[in-house]
């Protein structure tokens, strides 16, 4: 397990104030959660970011496979799970509504 003293989460495992949302805190949040945040996934979520901040939203799976360029398949045998709950966990980001 980490070493690193993790901000504040809520009951899910989601920051409560996204400004403390750093590669560190990320990467040990996973760590926590015993997922290995590398290659596509580390994408995933600096991409589910980027997005955010373009849009000020999360978007739905279906939209963010298609912002990726990639089929909503692949999200789902990467994570799985439902993709955009732990990509929004581990992106700091506000959790995900509707279809995840």
């Amino acid at each position: 397990m980490t070493t690193m003293q993790l901000p504040a989460r809520d009951g899910d495992g989601y920051l409560e104030d996204m400004n403390d949302w750093s590669e560190a805190v990320a990467r040990a949040m996973a760590e926590d959660d015993g997922i290995e945040l590398e290659g596509d996934r580390w994408d995933q979520v600096l991409k589910a970011r980027e997005y955010y901040d373009g849009y000020s939203s999360v978007p739905p799976v279906r939209k963010f496979a298609k912002y990726l360029g990639t089929d909503t398949r692949a999200l789902f045998d990467l994570w799985m799970t439902g993709p955009m709950k732990p990509i929004t966990k581990y992106g700091g980001l506000p959790k995900p509504t509707g279809c995840v």
